[in-house]
């Protein structure tokens, strides 16, 4: 593993809201931010950051994905903690924020919406949403 770990959405949630100094970045794309919603944390007074692992509509990998995770998170030793839709482009992201220099960069299982069920649904099995943590669409 090439990054600091694996954490279930509920590891995640108490990371977020024990450390102050913990950040959650959702890698997905501004679709699915928009169509399908986003983590809450207006709850611990703090926002998610929202920045793509690979841009949309386009799908290019984002140049600038390392320079924005350091405008939202300077100190490289805090805890910083990546969510895509199902725990894929996450762990990229933190192997590349490993790469830079982060050093508890972490991967949250499962994702926002976790894998597909049998009717090719997802949302329903696993993630962020279904563990019941908070979430906004819109």
């Amino acid at each position: 593993m090439a990054y600091a770990g694996d954490l279930s959405p509920e590891q995640a949630w108490e990371l977020v809201q024990s450390d102050p100094a913990a950040v959650l970045v959702d890698v997905r794309t501004r679709a699915e931010w928009s169509y399908v919603g986003v983590p809450d944390l207006t709850a611990l007074a703090k926002d998610v950051a929202l920045i793509e692992w690979t841009t949309f509509p386009e799908g290019s990998r984002n140049t600038g994905f390392l320079d924005e995770v350091g405008a939202v998170s300077a100190d490289k030793s805090a805890p910083v903690i990546f969510l895509c839709r199902s725990g894929v482009r996450s762990v990229a992201a933190a192997e590349a924020a490993t790469a830079a220099g982060y050093t508890a960069a972490y991967n949250i299982l499962e994702g926002f919406e976790g894998p597909p069920d049998e009717q090719s649904h997802r949302g329903h099995t696993a993630g962020w949403k279904v563990r019941g943590l908070p979430w906004k669409q819109g």
